[in-house]
């Protein structure tokens, strides 16, 4: 989820991030530009070397190798239209400045192709870092779990993230099959921490608490916890609130669910599809003081037999816009999709999703598929 005030900040800031950088590329080609025109009019009296010769360390600043040649090679091609128009090979100062420029241009090209290496280096090791750390929060599912097929996706809304404030999890236990899926309001490190307080607390209570609205409470405590704790970064700490579904598939042909402000899920029953809104609307993690009673709820039950599927998701989904401005039909899709195994029904769904959003997301996707194979 994204505040409508951060969603309308933020591109104005990365939009003058972008002009500035721009600006700042261009500004060694503008030197020599302006060298040019100093050297073949009335001005050639005032004395340009040391521009051209600072316009390949000025490239090596913002653009790469690659960057950095083409400036060191424009800058020399101007040094030798502009002595040669002004007749100026005669005089010493001339090849002093190609000497410098060539240098310099040399010290330039080496530096940027290392700081290109080391921040490729770097930046690799962050991804393998974040896929590390994925593995931990947003392990994919099973394909089989119990008495279910399942399946699982997660896609990061920004280029080149792994991990977000989405989360999900699917466990076998003696009640069960126990699911969750969540989303925490908010990005960045705060949204990471209490999306691993609520999936690590429900990965304990879903062994252990018989009753399923025992765990959300246990969930509830454990982001309360990771709130209040006095050793975290006031930059870093957990303010906003959580989402979450929490499901139970027994051996018994039913579903039951304990849903905290969460979208609700989906069930395809024989082709049709239905939304399992909860009877008695709860608030998210986060906000109990708007509980109407201590407790987290009682799970409601659904009949769930055999063929039967149910899509859990975050609301990154149903969010999803086309350049209409339309949001997307989720069940509709859902319907519509003819996979085989979930995993597969998955990766229908999800490029239906892309196609409608011409793969620009506005926040992250989560989904999480389960079929009553038994």
């Amino acid at each position: 989820m994204r505040s409508d005030i951060r969603s309308s900040v933020l591109p104005l800031a990365d939009g003058r991030h972008r002009v500035l950088w721009v600006l700042a590329q261009c500004l060694p080609f503008a030197i020599a530009v302006l060298v040019l025109v100093i050297e073949l009019t009335p001005l050639h009296v005032v004395y340009t070397g040391p521009l051209l010769t600072a316009t390949p360390a000025l490239a090596a600043m913002t653009m790469g190798p690659v960057g950095t040649i083409a400036a060191a090679v424009f800058a020399l091609v101007i040094s030798v239209i502009t002595a040669a128009y002004n007749e100026a090979w005669q005089n010493q100062q001339v090849y002093t400045n190609l000497l410098a420029l060539v240098l310099v241009s040399a010290a330039s090209i080496t530096i940027s192709s290392a700081a290109r290496t080391r921040s490729e280096n770097e930046l690799n090791q962050i991804r393998r870092i974040a896929a590390a750390a994925q593995e931990v929060l947003l392990r994919p599912v099973s394909a089989r779990i119990g008495p279910l097929h399942a399946g699982s996706l997660y896609v990061a809304a920004e280029t080149g993230a792994q991990i977000g404030g989405d989360l999900y999890e699917a466990v076998q236990t003696r009640f069960g099959v126990r699911l969750v899926i969540g989303d925490v309001r908010g990005k960045g490190l705060p949204a990471v921490r209490a999306a691993a307080a609520v999936l690590g607390a429900f990965r304990e209570a879903a062994h252990y608490q018989e009753d399923l609205s025992a765990v959300m409470d246990h969930c509830a405590a454990a982001l309360e916890r990771e709130r209040l704790s006095p050793d975290v970064d006031p930059d870093a700490r957990v303010e906003g609130f959580v989402t979450v579904l929490v499901v139970q598939v027994p051996r018994e042909p039913v579903v039951e669910i304990v849903n905290r402000g969460h979208p609700p899920p989906l069930m395809l029953h024989r082709g049709r599809v239905e939304a399992l809104e909860p009877g008695c609307p709860l608030p998210p993690l986060g906000l109990d003081e708007l509980l109407p009673e201590p407790s987290g709820g009682k799970a409601e039950s659904y009949p769930f037999v055999r063929g039967d599927r149910l899509l859990l998701h975050t609301d990154g989904v149903v969010e999803a816009r086309n350049g209409d401005d339309d949001f997307f039909p989720l069940p509709a899709a859902f319907a519509a999709v003819r996979g085989g195994t979930p995993g597969e029904y998955l990766e229908e769904l999800h490029g239906a999703l892309m196609r409608h959003s011409a793969g620009s997301l506005a926040d992250d996707v989560a989904m999480l598929i389960i079929e009553r194979a038994e």
